[in-house]
């Protein structure tokens, strides 16, 4: 049998493949550079997992969601599979820890996110290091015709001079042809060299319905459908809103958004994929690497941004392979407020260089300082004391990580963590002249584990509930024990994270240039364009659309999305179909003509297929008929 099948077999209990997960493997396997377009849920981790074990070293693994990355950590830890992560929020001694592991072979994978390669200490590390491969992940993260471009990704290529005969492997889910042929060149391909699964997804059924009423027609799909669903909606407040009309009619929902502190997240996430919450209603902060299988609907409440969100989301419906149902519910108020959030996405460039140097003054920056580090950031908190509109702030922020001086990661909960400094006989006799904090560490050491070896995860609420303390009495006995050199402490924390990738600039220093940024401005107006025309076209399968936008341009008909289903009820053939539409438009393109010149332009048996194509066509707007019943092409 072959070695990788044998390693998919121990490590995952799968006995076969997905389509073109083997060839991407033996690609990697043999040396090539290597770019997998999987559409998602299409097991692209598996493509680089395999060849990770397979082959003799460390694979680098570059993922810009430190959630998603800890995620993967764990899941193969289960597998019995050593890997370690860095990211942001790892003091000096977890990230030696996580360094040693990696140097001394303990660690088969070392995730990453990007910024890591712009630290000099990092890349120190590399000479030590026996990579066998690097794994980029979300690639279409480096590329500017993307649409979430990273620059720190732009480095990546930088770290393949350390390992000249290191194969690299990207992996994305969402990418046109520009941009697979932009992450080739940008990550330094020897070969043009990428395999594509279709992105068409024969299981799911597109539907896009201008609604009035869209909460009544989610209830009827909610009732209607078994299984589990996610509903996306703008913001943060609708979330609320829709998640308590849904449990007012008996459905069990919840919501979550990037507000709520990352604890309610991860516990809204646990139990909507064990199945205690059916229904989750979110912002787009909901769904990066979620897999649940029994997804029977994802429902849209309003616009997405853009063609490659929309398929990501509505990807995650349907991955057991059984009928699943992706609906866009919207209303002409939606293109408005569509086109205003692209607006306020762009901030004037004064505007985001007045909210870099109020950046600066918050974290309290000298200018030419703050290089590499990383810091708490509180946006609400920000935005109120430099009276600045939170969403522009946002905005602002999301546009200085576009020019790579700076990056902001999304919220994550880390709990409260100590690692004992003092060992036998030297914490004893501390004990013993401190009485004060003699139960308080008895109580640490039959209670927790490696406190010795390593940062261990306490419950400061148990603690607090066991001594009858206060969490300000809690954290202060914590203090003083770190000063006095007999613990290290980590107080939990639940904020974004802001690292400086360079030093505080000046304001004059700050350049932006206007060519790149109306650049950038002009390829997010494409991509709202190809979406406002997804959502506004009913006349071409919509299937068909999606797949044309990321290059499958002679992909057939569905059959089943809205638009096909209307198209089947002229109970014509498409080859038949698209030959009266042939026939009928360069006619009525010409000029107005009546219904009658048009049945003389075809022979007397097919005058039944031209009646039903002209229905369809009258039907779905692109025939109408004037005042004096001439008919012409819209």
């Amino acid at each position: 049998m072959q070695a990788s099948r044998q390693i998919l077999i121990k490590y995952w209990g799968y006995a076969d493949f997905r389509p073109k997960q083997e060839e991407i493997i033996d690609s990697v396997v043999n040396g090539h550079d290597t770019l997998a377009l999987l559409p998602t849920g299409g097991g692209k981790s598996i493509c680089y997992q395999i060849p990770g074990l397979l082959m003799e070293g460390i694979t680098i693994v570059v993922t810009p969601l430190i959630a998603l990355m800890k995620d993967q950590v764990e899941n193969l830890k289960k597998r019995g599979i050593s890997a370690v992560a860095l990211y942001s929020g790892l003091n000096v001694k977890e990230y030696e820890l996580a360094v040693n592991r990696c140097t001394h072979g303990d660690a088969k994978f070392l995730y990453l996110s990007p910024e890591r390669l712009i630290s000099a200490k990092f890349l120190e590390t590399l000479n030590q290091l026996k990579v066998n491969l690097i794994a980029v992940d979300e690639a279409h993260c480096i590329s500017q015709w993307g649409y979430d471009f990273r620059p720190p990704y732009l480095k990546i290529a930088e770290i393949r001079h350390y390992f000249p005969k290191t194969p690299i492997i990207a992996l994305t889910a969402t990418a046109t042809i520009k941009v697979a042929e932009d992450i080739q060149r940008k990550l330094a391909f020897k070969n043009s060299n990428f395999f594509s699964n279709s992105f068409a997804r024969k299981n799911l059924v597109y539907f896009v319905s201008k609604e009035e009423n869209k909460l009544e027609v989610l209830l009827k799909m909610a009732k209607k459908q078994q299984g589990s669903g996610v509903v996306y909606a703008r913001n943060r407040k609708k979330t609320k809103e829709i998640a308590d009309f849904l449990q007012r009619e008996h459905i069990s929902a919840s919501y979550y958004h990037a507000g709520l502190d990352s604890r309610q997240r991860d516990h809204r996430q646990k139990e909507w994929m064990e199945g205690r919450i059916r229904i989750m209603v979110a912002t787009n902060a909901f769904g990066m690497g979620i897999d649940k299988d029994n997804v029977r609907f994802v429902a849209h409440l309003d616009i997405p941004d853009n063609p490659e969100a929309y398929f990501q989301e509505a990807g995650r419906g349907g991955r057991d392979g059984k009928k699943a149902f992706s609906v866009i519910l919207w209303e002409n108020a939606d293109l408005v407020n569509l086109k205003r959030n692209f607006e306020n996405s762009f901030p004037p460039i004064d505007i985001i260089k007045k909210i870099y140097q109020a950046l600066g003054n918050y974290l309290q920056l000298a200018v030419g300082s703050g290089a590499g580090q990383v810091f708490d950031f509180d946006l609400g908190q920000f935005s109120k004391q430099y009276d600045l509109s939170p969403l522009i702030a946002f905005n602002s922020i999301k546009i200085l990580e576009k020019t790579g001086i700076l990056m902001m990661n999304e919220a994550m909960y880390q709990p409260s963590r100590v690692k004992l400094r003092l060992e036998g006989g030297d914490l004893y006799r501390f004990q013993v002249d401190f009485p004060k904090y003699d139960n308080l560490i008895k109580y640490l050491l039959r209670k927790y584990s490696g406190l010795f070896q390593v940062y261990t995860k306490i419950n400061e609420t148990q603690i607090m509930s066991t001594f009858n303390i206060t969490k300000e009495q809690l954290q202060s006995s914590f203090k003083m024990l770190k000063k006095l050199d007999v613990l290290d402490y980590e107080p939990e924390n639940n904020q974004p994270k802001i690292t400086f990738i360079s030093e505080r600039l000046k304001n004059t220093d700050l350049y932006f240039s206007p060519e790149n940024y109306e650049l950038r401005k002009k390829s997010a107006a494409t991509r709202l364009k190809a979406i406002t025309k997804y959502v506004d076209s009913n006349h071409k399968c919509r299937s068909q659309i999606l797949l044309s936008y990321f290059g499958e341009m002679n992909s057939k008909r569905c059959g089943y999305c809205d638009v096909c289903l209307e198209r089947n009820k002229t109970q014509l053939s498409k080859l038949e179909f698209d030959n009266m539409v042939e026939l009928i438009k360069p006619i009525l393109k010409q000029a107005p003509v009546q219904l009658d010149e048009l049945i003389f332009a075809v022979d007397s048996d097919e005058v039944d297929k031209l009646l039903n194509a002209i229905q369809w066509l009258q039907d779905n707007g692109k025939i109408r008929e004037d005042l004096e019943h001439h008919l012409y092409w819209v």
